[in-house]
């Protein structure tokens, strides 16, 4: 009974978002007082501690506005100089079809800036490249967010990894261990991977497409499964032979190569060129609902326009690789903004990484960019001000989603059964048999990302218990660690964060209930293959260590 109290403020946000088309500012406001009153009374919270957890979380948005405003300021930034203009040029002399843009973009590239930075990235900048090209805004944050999956659990390079084995401890995670978790994590995704091109083709066409049908996508299905295959292979054997921090950063590289070169060369592309019609003809709630400049047009140079992009990549990729010690520079005191003990609460300590967050990085690009591409004044004003507008929507939203978060997973007393709340809803979703577990483990790795909008976090919650219900159950561990660490990724297609992010950086916010409704098809079917993989797994009495 408890643990259906627990779900009750998530719950919350699902209706009102979902049914009654509430913007998400407005239902997570009211999902935040829900788990305020329900901490108090149910969980003994005490009245300061959800003042302190409510502050922090406050503080933690923080992280995730950064990366969304700096996205939205190159967005604009390019827009309002004239390369915007010039890479869209550039991408139609690649190819025109929207299908082969949409796994340019939407899979191969979305999926490098996941490897390597994740944290919400990969759809600030994807998205707004698609909606440049003449994509409806809906319809590229649909796409950038069903894409944004394959290649998360090796994200970041290989963070949400890094923190399942982490929390495990040396102990546990022997080097055959992490061999067998990495590979464990890379077959779902492989096998799920090869088909996501296509089947995000299938809903686009059906949704967005004039003639609502899935023939436009079928055409284009080998070079779809072509696209799939150039990435789910790679990962699968960087996972097997070299490891798993590359795995998804070397795999989206393979990608992205070989999926220009057979679009630029019309290698299994259609014949036939499709597009999303005139925008005049567009369903009144694909468009942007908030007003920005278009696009300068210019005759820059295709190079001159990519060249942010390519600072922004090479710089994420520099400063992820610990080898190279610019991430542990970064991250150490020097670079480092925090607020210690906040109202006196020794467990909330704040900490602002500005220098590593990629958001940072975007503006930097963006302030370049006005050198480079040499900007008047009215220009860089009209940049500004449409980032402004566009960001300043979703700041409360993100403000009350990560303060909720922080409330539900706060441990007031670190024991007993009323843990927290995040805790309780899973350790009840946990106590079943061994068939019923292997059904709902990677479904708690997906409550997880659902509700915090990161993998990582999703395994900081839940590791530990997946593993210590399997070894309960005679289930192997490892099958256990790489179910929530999947699912945890395959949650990120409907989070709510990344949901608002993506909506205030199209252009859409206040539609992140239609957005999240839409992507839930895809979220099931994605984890509903990953419970087949392993139950047939468990079924062989396959031994992975």
């Amino acid at each position: 009974m408890l643990a259906i109290v627990a779900f009750l403020p998530i719950l919350a946000t699902l209706i009102l978002m979902t049914a009654f088309n509430w913007p998400a500012k407005r239902c997570l406001l009211v999902s935040w007082l829900m788990a305020c009153v329900l901490g108090f009374f149910l969980w003994d919270i005490e009245l300061t501690a959800i003042a302190a957890n409510s502050l922090y979380g406050a503080l933690k948005s923080l992280d995730v506005l950064i990366i969304v405003f700096g996205a939205v300021l190159v967005m604009n930034t390019l827009k309002a100089s004239g390369a915007t203009a010039a890479i869209n040029r550039g991408f139609m002399n690649i190819n025109p079809d929207k299908r082969v843009q949409a796994i340019i973009i939407g899979f191969a590239f979305c999926s490098f800036i996941e490897a390597a930075a994740g944290f919400g990235t990969p759809a600030a900048l994807a998205g707004p490249l698609m909606v440049s090209l003449g994509f409806p805004p809906m319809a590229a944050a649909i796409i950038a967010l069903i894409c944004d999956s394959v290649a998360v659990s090796f994200g970041a390079v290989g963070t949400p990894v890094n923190m399942a084995i982490s929390l495990l401890g040396t102990e546990v995670c022997t080097e055959e261990f992490v061999s067998a978790f990495s590979i464990w994590t890379a077959i779902p995704h492989a096998v799920v991977g090869t088909f996501l091109p296509l089947g995000v083709l299938l809903l686009t066409t059906k949704i967005f497409g004039k003639e609502r049908s899935f023939k436009p996508a079928l055409e284009a299905a080998p070079f779809a499964l072509f696209a799939g295959l150039s990435f789910s292979v790679p990962m699968l054997l960087i996972a097997m032979f070299i490891g798993y921090e590359f795995a998804s950063l070397i795999a989206s590289l393979i990608s992205i190569g070989a999926t220009v070169v057979a679009a630029k060369t019309g290698f299994l592309c259609p014949k036939k060129v499709w597009s999303f019609g005139d925008p005049s003809e567009w369903n009144p709630d694909w468009p942007a609902v908030t007003k920005v400049t278009p696009p300068k047009q210019s005759n820059m140079s295709l190079l001159k326009a990519w060249i942010p992009y390519f600072l922004i990549a090479i710089v994420l990729v520099l400063t992820r690789i610990p080898q190279l010690g610019i991430k542990d520079l970064l991250n150490g005191s020097t670079f480092t903004l925090s607020v210690n003990n906040i109202l006196g609460y020794e467990a909330l300590d704040y900490s602002l990484k500005w220098a590593y967050l990629p958001g940072t990085f975007f503006i930097i690009a963006a302030l370049i960019t006005i050198f480079l591409h040499g900007m008047k004044g009215e220009q860089i004003k009209a940049a500004w001000k449409d980032t402004f507008s566009q960001v300043s929507g979703a700041a409360l939203a993100i403000i009350f989603g990560l303060a909720l978060v922080q409330i539900m997973s706060y441990d007031p007393d670190g024991a007993g059964e009323k843990i927290n709340m995040m805790t309780t809803m899973a350790n009840a979703l946990s106590k079943v048999g061994k068939a019923a577990f292997v059904f709902i483990s990677p479904f708690i790795g997906v409550l997880g990302s659902f509700v915090s909008g990161s993998n990582t976090v999703s395994n900081t919650l839940f590791t530990n218990l997946q593993f210590d219900t399997a070894a309960a159950l005679g289930i192997p561990t490892v099958f256990a660690v790489a179910m929530q660490t999947i699912g945890g990724a395959v949650g990120n297609i409907t989070c709510i964060n990344n949901a608002v992010a993506a909506s205030a950086t199209l252009g859409i916010s206040g539609r992140e209930g239609k957005l999240i409704k839409i992507n839930v098809v895809p979220m099931l079917i994605y984890t509903i293959v990953v419970v087949i993989i392993f139950a047939i797994a468990v079924a062989l009495g396959i031994q992975p260590v």
